[in-house]
């Protein structure tokens, strides 16, 4: 009998959302912060746009320097390596629309995981970066609790 593709531990993970400049970039790091060192993590949008300075204050807060974190798209990574992942974490609509499609004919699993986009807030520096504090702490439980160190085994 198959294993069910959540207790499945991947070697390669895909964080795709809709820009690669604040959701994804922030799940990639989160993950290699506990992930083996065997697992092969990256990030990607389904377009790409310059990193945004608040993820990389609220990153660094816990420590994290995302700040030389190269926004790229999907389409770009496909060509660059190869769509090579074992799992597709999609944390927009967009996204997840983009890697549904391209993994039609691959053996990739596609979990979407719905993620607030924190770059439209209007407010004060500190209201908005509060608003990217709330979607980094937010991805960091859901890796957690999908990626926790006793489900890894291999570090």
């Amino acid at each position: 009998m198959p294993t069910p593709p959540r207790s499945r531990v991947p070697q390669a993970v895909l964080f795709a959302c809709g820009q690669n400049s604040v959701r994804s970039p922030m799940a990639e790091s989160l993950l290699r912060q506990i992930a083996p060192r065997t697992m092969y993590v990256r990030s990607a949008g389904v377009n790409k746009q310059e990193l945004d300075p608040f993820a990389v204050a609220a990153m660094a807060e816990l420590g994290q320097d995302i700040s030389r974190h190269k926004p790229v798209t999907i389409d770009e990574l496909d060509d660059y390596e190869g769509l090579n992942f074992d799992l597709i974490i999609t944390l927009s609509p967009e996204a997840h629309h983009k890697a549904l499609e391209l993994t039609r004919s691959y053996a990739i699993d596609v979990e979407y995981w719905p993620t607030a986009d924190p770059t439209g807030l209007e407010g004060s520096r500190a209201q908005r970066l509060d608003a990217y504090r709330a979607v980094r702490d937010s991805l960091q439980r859901q890796i957690r609790k999908r990626f926790g160190r006793q489900g890894l085994g291999n570090e």
